[in-house]
């Protein structure tokens, strides 16, 4: 004997399509809120930056800004390049690279700190490690400080020609973004 449960009936098609009609329904309703959480456009527009690298010199030094920060590209000199090359890695009081572009516990060599076949670009987020100030070595009649890098005024850390901490308070080297050459004269941030 077939019991009358088994079949579908009107009823269980009313409770099917109502539910649908209140899992649609939330989908609506909670959809604006969801999408207010993503970023805007003007947000995602700050991710990545191109720069220009043409009219940097050799020994000149730029600042723009990516993601609200102070970023300082300098085009170093070979003088530069030697001085951070001869630097024995037991000399820094940080010894890793702070490069997104590399291992995260790679040591912080000079060719670390750059891109390979770029060693005379340093590119790093002009931020003191220690308290947030921003180190001064950018303009040229700024104070360098004890390694002709940066010089941080609030408390006095001095960074060499690859951006690693030297002397001062300043916990680590300053960081490297993520970066990359699009042509020889083209970088992109981010």
């Amino acid at each position: 004997m077939a019991s009358h449960a088994d079949e579908p009936n009107r009823r269980d098609f009313l409770v099917i399509s109502g539910n649908v009609f209140a899992a649609v329904g939330a989908g609506f309703v909670l959809w604006p809120f969801i999408q207010q959480m993503n970023p805007d456009k003007s947000a995602l527009a700050l991710a990545s930056t191109e720069v220009d690298l043409a009219p940097v010199k050799p020994g000149q030094a730029i600042t723009i800004t990516w993601r609200g920060k102070p970023v300082f590209i300098r085009n170093r000199t070979p003088e530069e390049i030697k001085a951070a090359e001869a630097t024995p890695l037991s000399d820094l009081p940080d010894d890793v690279a702070r490069n997104e572009n590399i291992a995260p516990d790679a040591p912080a060599t000079d060719q670390n700190r750059t891109l390979k076949g770029h060693e005379n670009w340093l590119v790093t987020v002009g931020i003191c490690t220690h308290l947030g100030c921003i180190p001064k070595g950018q303009a040229l009649g700024d104070a360098k400080g004890d390694y002709d890098g940066w010089f941080c005024p609030c408390h006095g850390s001095h960074y060499d020609t690859a951006g690693r901490i030297r002397k001062g308070p300043a916990p680590r080297n300053l960081d490297i973004p993520p970066y990359s050459f699009l042509s020889d004269t083209k970088i992109k941030i981010g």
